[in-house]
């Protein structure tokens, strides 16, 4: 049976989108940059950690990972695949998240559908 490794989104500028995604999800944040992924970039060009190419959100210990990964090319219809999250209180997480650089897109009975900084769709329910 195959389980689920990572989700990878593409992305225009990773950082910032894996910042979103590290602060919308519980537990979740950017895995931290060693000097040994610091030499890796260093090797590819990359100076600046915020230029990284791929950059990685997971849960320590708990899965899946998120991978985001620079395309040349910007989101242009909707997404073919989105996350469901839940939380206690719809209203007030899609206010949260909104201050974190998502946006409404619609408001439903049961769930509210938002996009991250990129566009990229996502539906919140209450738990």
């Amino acid at each position: 049976m195959a389980r689920i490794k990572d989700v990878v989104v593409d992305c225009r500028h990773p950082a910032p989108v894996a910042r979103f995604w590290a602060a919308a999800l519980d537990g979740y944040e950017v895995a931290p940059y060693d000097e040994a992924e610091l030499e890796r970039l260093r090797g590819m060009g990359v100076e600046d950690p915020e230029d990284d190419p791929t950059v990685l959100v997971e849960a320590p210990g708990r899965g899946p990972r998120f991978f985001f990964v620079l395309v040349p090319e910007p989101k242009t219809v909707k997404n073919r695949l989105h996350l469901d999250l839940t939380c206690d209180d719809v209203e007030a997480e899609a206010a949260r998240l909104v201050a974190l650089g998502g946006r409404v897109i619609a408001v439903r009975e049961g769930w509210t559908t938002l996009a991250d900084p990129e566009g990229n769709e996502f539906c919140l329910f209450s738990s």
